[in-house]
């Protein structure tokens, strides 16, 4: 009995030494975000409505003043027989409709994107100190958890802001594209999709694309933005000869506001070509999912019910060029990325740029600067 206890206990002894030390390190980091989040006093602490306003309102100015060329982008996805390029595009919707038409979809893109923007610039800032707090306590008062509470926050932010996106886009493309929702606004646009598909559906389609889309999007954003406007500040904040810093030389030669409009417009253009570059492959999908929603001719109506799975539009586009090899496959993920770089980079430089301003308007401080 002795043998066999003793046994017993070698192998109990055996099984602690082949315990895995990253696995409980996980464990003890979800079992202490969870703590830190869940009373209430630490998530009030760190919510301040600053935030939600400040981003709502820089992604609703930035997405509506380039819902024109939305408008020519989705008819041109959607119907490439006949929208062959931006110019003569644009010539044939004000010629045909009128220039009225180039506002289509304004209302959802407004709505959709200002909810959006408050849930995601919202979002992040809250998460952030939660996700530091969590990783101080999980690893000690000393570690340095570099950029992952950044990751972290900002993965999180993008998912929940694409749940409201879903049904603004289907909503916005379906006007776009269709006659018979022409004429119609946000709510009459949603509610005609909540009696076709369902609510369910009109919540969830084309969910998968968006966050492929969305939350690289929101990282390659909002991470970048803040670590290169944090690395700026030290640059210009170090000091140099005669124990001036680069900063006093730009406030003395210009106004001591110059130096955060330099930082905040040069961070905003190096997040716009990295989160550009991160979410283009889904950007690329999350077109092709809507495209399968769209008319291929002018007389069948749009179904957003009949899409493809996440899986099954990206092998759709990679098989395209598979015959002639994996890199042309491969680039298919990429294509329109030039026009993409000039779109999109004015949305985000844009965007950045009003929400330090609305940020610091509110009381609150530049990006980086703390």
């Amino acid at each position: 009995m002795s043998k066999v206890g003793g046994l017993e206990k070698r192998k109990s002894t055996g099984r602690k030494r082949r315990s895995r030390p990253w696995f409980s390190s996980v464990l003890t980091f979800v079992s202490v975000l969870g703590a830190s989040a869940t009373p209430a006093a630490s998530i009030a602490s760190s919510i301040d409505y600053r935030y939600f306003v400040a981003g709502g309102t820089c992604a609703a100015i930035s997405h509506g003043i380039t819902c024109p060329i939305d408008v020519v982008k989705t008819r041109m996805q959607s119907n490439p027989s006949k929208y062959k390029s931006l110019p003569q595009s644009t010539a044939m919707i004000i010629k045909e409709e009128g220039v009225q038409a180039l506002a289509t979809g304004l209302g959802p893109t407004l709505v959709g994107y200002g909810i959006e923007g408050a849930l995601k610039f919202g979002v992040y800032e809250v998460m952030k100190p939660l996700v530091v707090l969590a990783f101080t306590r999980a690893l000690g008062a000393n570690s340095n958890p570099g950029p992952a509470p950044f990751l972290i926050a900002s993965i999180t932010a993008g998912a929940i802001a694409s749940l409201v996106l879903v049904p603004m886009e289907s909503a916005r493309i379906r006007m776009v594209t269709d006659s018979d929702f022409g004429e119609m606004n946000l709510v009459s646009g949603l509610r005609r999709l909540v009696e076709e598909s369902g609510l369910r559906v009109t919540l969830t389609a084309g969910l998968g694309a968006m966050l492929a889309k969305q939350v690289p999007y929101t990282f390659g954003k909002q991470v970048s933005f803040d670590v290169v406007a944090n690395i700026l500040y030290k640059v210009i904040n170090s000091p140099r000869s005669a124990g001036l810093t680069l900063g006093d030389s730009i406030s003395k030669a210009t106004s001591p506001h110059a130096v955060k409009w330099i930082v905040s417009v040069l961070a905003a253009m190096t997040a716009s070509v990295i989160a550009c570059l991160l979410s283009q492959p889904g950007d690329v999908i999350l077109t092709e999912t809507y495209k399968g929603c769209s008319v291929a001719n002018e007389d069948e109506p749009c179904d957003v019910t009949k899409k493809n799975t996440l899986w099954g539009v990206s092998s759709t586009i990679y098989s395209r060029s598979e015959d002639k090899g994996a890199v042309p496959a491969l680039s298919g993920f990429f294509t329109g990325l030039q026009a993409r770089f000039l779109h999109v980079g004015t949305i985000i430089t844009s965007q950045l740029v009003i929400y330090d301003i609305v940020k610091q308007l509110l009381g609150l401080p530049a990006t980086g600067s703390h």
